[in-house]
């Protein structure tokens, strides 16, 4: 038995909305056996373009009864049946969010007739419900009402039943089928071509802009990762609704696919890509001489036309970078703001402060420390990592001049200790960003035996 559903809602994933209206028609594939249909009291306003979209207002749905009230019917239906909607993750996301709530596990098989239409109706030009029914001439009444939808829903699904000559409602329905959590829009084998191996993949939208880039240590696993979660967050939503395809970049190696992501993402500006889009460098580490002479580190944001010493992206990277500064050229946490309490200064405990903060190392003295780890953030490092290639007799490889990313790519093994000119002739030159500067920082950090360093001579 089929449960064929469709919903209105106040916005576009579950975790902060309510269902308005739930229609369901229960379908044995020949007739409509039992149907249900009622409004819902959301608890929260309706948005002025959701009432004017559906039709539904406040005042109509300050009557109804809440879900709460009808979710033990609700669940009575669904139970043992397959979920059937029109893009059937959005409507799934809201009932299993909202009979979960209430203590009803749920956990149905699902089918889309989106997916479902692409395959047995191919060429259509649009597979919006709307659309649809108008391309196979089904009668649609009180459009946008869940009555109305979940009625030509089930049309449109008795003609899938009825046109589907090479099974692929029973193949979406295999346990292995990622037919059920793959956005309504991707065909399948965009999933399918996916490799197991460390790369940067893209979603694309309708028109094939980049609107997001990941990386991964296995592409087809975190792929897959996205979709079959049982997320109810807005991300998740909107990546349904607007992904209809996907593409990818192998690399050979993690970090490599950390650099690709870092690079594409500044260079893409990709709509949900949302956490990695924040400023560069926002924080520094700027210099000042005090009242009594000693001169003094300190953590800042950065700010127009000031010049920080060194500057970083997170606070936290910032913060342990000036703390290692600290101990290996024996200054004193308190004169650069890392120790703030009223306690006895711990490099004083721990024997690198030599008592500048308590007067007792002259400022002169004192400085001239201060100078050497300031000239030491000057001094960059060029270095090569060499590593596993995509290939046999491959090696990849990331040149880094002077602390600054110059570009990877791959070479044959013979050109291992051919000079870094020649080497770069071989790579992809990449512009480089903060995110990359940390990625290489963290990576030489701990991955010391792969770094071979090199002069640079400009």
């Amino acid at each position: 038995m089929y449960a064929i559903v469709d919903i209105e809602t106040t916005g576009g994933y579950a975790a902060a909305n309510g269902i308005i209206e739930i229609a369901i028609r229960i379908f044995d594939g020949e007739k409509v056996t039992e149907e249900f249909e009622t409004l819902i009291n959301p608890n929260q306003t309706i948005p002025k373009y959701i009432q004017a979209f559906t039709g539904i207002s406040n005042e109509m749905v300050q009557d109804a009864p809440q879900f709460e009230e009808v979710a033990q019917q609700v669940f009575t239906l669904l139970q043992g049946n397959i979920f059937v909607a029109h893009n059937v993750n959005f409507d799934y996301s809201f009932v299993k969010s909202h009979l979960e709530h209430y203590g009803y596990g749920f956990h149905e098989k699902k089918l889309c007739t989106v997916r479902l239409s692409r395959q047995i109706f191919p060429g259509l030009p649009s597979y919006s419900l709307g659309n649809l029914c108008q391309s196979l001439e089904i009668e649609i009444n009180n459009r946008h009402r869940a009555g109305g939808d979940a009625g030509a829903t089930t049309v449109l699904f008795q003609k899938l039943l009825a046109n589907d000559k090479a099974n692929a409602i029973g193949a979406s329905l295999l346990r292995n089928s990622k037919e059920q959590i793959l956005p309504p829009n991707v065909p399948k084998q965009h999933f399918t071509q996916l490799p197991s191996t460390p790369g940067v993949y893209y979603f694309h939208d309708q028109k094939g802009k980049v609107v997001y880039v990941g990386k991964a240590k296995n592409i087809k696993k975190r792929v897959n990762s996205h979709f079959s979660n049982n997320s109810d967050s807005r991300q998740r939503q909107n990546f349904l609704r607007n992904v209809y395809s996907i593409s990818y970049k192998e690399c050979a190696t993690e970090l490599m696919a950390s650099i690709l992501e870092a690079a594409e993402i500044k260079r893409l500006w990709p709509l949900f890509n949302q956490a990695q889009k924040v400023q560069d460098e926002i924080y520094g580490i700027y210099v000042y001489e005090d009242q009594n002479g000693y001169q003094r580190l300190v953590i800042d944001k950065k700010r127009r036309h000031s010049q920080p010493i060194c500057s970083f992206h997170y606070k936290v990277d910032v913060h342990n970078f000036l703390k290692k500064l600290i101990t290996k050229f024996e200054l004193c946490p308190r004169l650069c703001y890392v120790q703030t309490d009223n306690e006895k200064c711990i490099g004083i405990v721990e024997n690198y402060c030599h008592g500048a903060c308590e007067h007792q190392e002259p400022a002169s003295t004192y400085n001239i420390r201060v100078g050497e780890a300031l000239a030491s953030l000057k001094e960059r490092p060029s270095y090569i990592v060499f590593d596993k290639g995509l290939q046999e007799n491959q090696l990849s490889c990331v040149v880094v001049e002077q602390g600054t990313l110059f570009g990877m790519g791959y070479i044959d093994h013979t050109m291992k200790d051919h000079s870094i000119e020649l080497l770069k002739e071989q790579l992809q030159p990449l512009k480089d960003n903060a995110s990359i500067r940390q990625i290489l920082h963290r990576y030489a950090e701990q991955n010391a035996h792969k770094i071979t360093f090199v002069s640079y001579n400009g």
